[in-house]
């Protein structure tokens, strides 16, 4: 099955959100597809295209995290914990992914480390609680204040040393 892209009716502005999860997220991931859909976002997913429980979370959070990377896009990985698919999509260059569990974490997280991934635990969270952080994901915009772009542009120093 191809990826799957949904153009919905408010999109000429925004950006793609690519999505990704492993057989722990997936419901989670499939429920999140109909609320961008119905809240008017393009999204495009990037798989699990279905429930496989033996697929590996790193394949997911590597096909979304250089995607992101390559096309300045967001992303939006699902595992159990959130976690793994955090610590795999790190790897890539120009990625900043962070687990969130409420509204005021992800908040922090986009304006003060400008994180381009949001990664969600489908083991501890329910669909309403996930709807809430995706759309405070995508509201909230890096701060720009220049005390955390120092710290944003020391990241991107460490990431051109390959340490």
């Amino acid at each position: 099955m191809a990826n799957q892209i949904s153009n919905g009716e408010q999109t000429s502005n925004r950006v793609i959100i690519l999505l990704g999860a492993d057989h722990r997220g997936f419901k989670l991931k499939e429920e999140l597809k109909n609320y961008l859909r119905k809240s008017g976002y393009k999204y495009e997913d990037l798989g699990n295209l279905v429930f496989e429980p033996k697929d590996d979370y790193p394949d997911f959070a590597f096909k979304v995290a250089k995607k992101v990377a390559s096309k300045a896009n967001l992303g939006i990985l699902v595992c159990g914990s959130g976690e793994g698919m955090a610590l795999a999509a790190n790897k890539v260059k120009k990625i900043r992914a962070a687990t969130a569990f409420n509204t005021r974490q992800v908040k922090n997280l986009r304006e003060k480390n400008d994180i381009n991934i949001l990664c969600l635990a489908a083991d501890y969270l329910k669909k309403a609680a996930a709807q809430k952080i995706v759309k405070e994901f995508l509201a909230v915009k890096f701060s720009g204040h220049s005390h955390y772009a120092g710290r944003i542009d020391k990241i991107k120093k460490i990431e051109q040393a390959g340490l």
